[in-house]
C-alpha cells in the first residue's frame, strides 16, 4: 500500500503521535524502575512493596496504541481497487454470416455454435450496457441497433442468415456508424460512452480483394477508423484449418468442395490496429469462454472504492481489548 492508496493521507502524520505514546509509556517505566531502586533497603522494599507485576501488564497499553494506530489508517481514507458493472457502455457484435459459416468441423455448425454462443454473450452482459448487432457477409447490416433490450439481440442472433462472399471491412464500419448514431441520439454527455466492436469471423475478407489494403473499404482501413475513434476491435477467429464446405456449382448443377480454413493472422492485425485484442476458439467451449473473458472486461470496470472500514473494526476491536485487559488486570484503566 502507497500513500497514493489514502484518500486523507495527511492523517498518517498522527502515527508519530502514537509513537510519540508509546515512547513516552517506555521512558516512564524505566522511570519508576529508577525510583525503585533508590531505596537502599532492599530487604525492606520487598516486605511493603506489592509484588513486581509482570510483562502482562503491558499488554492493556499495547493494545490501546494498536487501536490508535489502527484509527489513524481509517482516518486517512485508504482505498482498493474494486470491481463494479459499468453503468454505461456500447458493445456491438458483428458476426459473420458468410457461406463458409456453414462448415461443420465445429458440431454442429460453424454458424450453429456462434448463435448458441452469440446469445449466452448477450444474456451474460451487465445490465447498464447497450448492445448492437451487425451481419455481415458481402455487404453489411444492423440487425439491432445498441439496446439495453437483450431479449431483440437473442432474436436477431436466431434469424441470421447466410450469403455470398465476406465484406470484413463493411462491418467494421456499420459497427462504428451504429455506435455514433447511439451516441448522437444521447447527446448531453461531455464524453461518448466507451464503446467496443467484438468481431467474429471464420476467414480472411474477400470484399474488397484482401491484398488491397488501399481500399478505403478494406478491413485494415476500418481498424484503423476504430482506433482513431478509441474504440478497439476484440476479434475471434472461429473455426478450424481443416474445415470445408460444398459450393454448387452453378454450370454443372454439382457440387464441389471448398476449403474455408480460419484465417488468425488477418484477424489478429486487426485488432493490433485497432488496439483491441486477438481470440481463437476452434469449439463451443472455447468461444464460451472467450466470450465470457469479453464479458469480464466489457461489463465491469477498476475503481478505487474506500477500504476504511477493517480498520476502524480492527481499531475498535484493540482498543476495547486493551481498556477491558486493564481493568481485569489492574482494576483500573491504564
Amino acid at each position: 500500500m502507497s500513500l497514493t492508496d489514502f484518500a486523507s493521507p495527511i492523517w498518517l502524520m498522527f502515527a508519530l503521535v502514537v509513537a510519540a505514546l508509546g515512547v513516552g509509556y517506555l521512558l516512564a517505566q524505566r522511570r519508576r524502575q529508577r525510583h525503585m531502586l533508590r531505596f537502599s533497603n532492599m530487604e525492606l522494599l520487598e516486605r511493603v512493596a506489592p509484588r513486581r507485576p509482570g510483562p502482562w501488564r503491558h499488554v492493556p497499553v499495547a493494545l490501546i496504541l494498536v487501536g490508535l494506530l489502527c484509527f489513524t489508517i481509517a482516518a486517512a481514507g485508504p482505498t482498493k481497487a474494486q470491481k463494479v458493472p459499468r453503468n454505461r457502455a456500447t458493445v456491438v457484435l458483428v458476426m459473420d454470416v458468410s457461406l463458409s459459416m456453414e462448415a461443420t468441423d465445429v458440431k454442429p455448425s460453424r454458424l450453429e455454435v456462434a448463435e448458441e454462443a452469440g446469445k449466452a454473450f448477450a444474456e451474460g452482459l451487465t445490465p447498464g450496457i447497450n448492445l448492437g448487432l451487425v451481419a455481415f457477409a458481402g455487404t453489411a447490416s444492423v440487425l439491432v441497433s445498441p439496446t439495453a433490450n437483450r431479449e431483440a439481440t437473442k432474436a436477431a442472433i436466431d434469424h441470421l442468415q447466410l450469403s455470398e462472399r465476406t465484406a470484413t471491412g463493411e462491418g467494421i464500419f456499420t459497427a462504428l456508424q451504429s455506435i455514433q448514431t447511439l451516441g448522437d441520439v444521447l447527446g448531453g454527455a461531455e464524453t461518448p460512452p466507451p464503446a467496443r466492436i467484438v468481431l467474429m469471423s471464420d476467414g480472411k475478407q474477400t470484399v474488397p480483394d484482401d491484398k488491397d489494403e488501399s481500399n478505403p473499404r478494406h478491413a485494415f482501413t476500418a481498424a484503423r477508423a476504430a482506433k482513431d475513434k478509441g474504440i478497439p476491435i476484440s476479434t475471434i477467429s472461429f473455426g478450424t484449418s481443416w474445415g470445408t464446405v460444398e459450393i454448387p456449382d452453378q454450370d454443372t448443377g454439382s457440387t464441389q468442395r471448398v476449403p474455408v480454413p480460419v484465417d488468425d493472422p488477418f484477424l489478429k492485425k486487426i485488432a493490433e490496429l485497432s488496439g483491441g485484442q486477438f481470440f481463437t476458439a476452434s469449439s463451443l467451449e472455447e468461444l464460451t469462454k472467450v466470450y465470457d473473458t469479453l464479458e469480464e472486461q466489457i461489463g465491469y470496470e477498476m475503481t478505487r472504492g474506500d477500504a476504511s472500514r477493517p480498520w476502524l473494526i480492527l481499531g475498535i476491536v484493540a482498543t476495547a481489548a486493551g481498556l477491558g485487559a486493564a481493568l481485569l488486570y489492574r482494576q483500573r484503566l491504564p
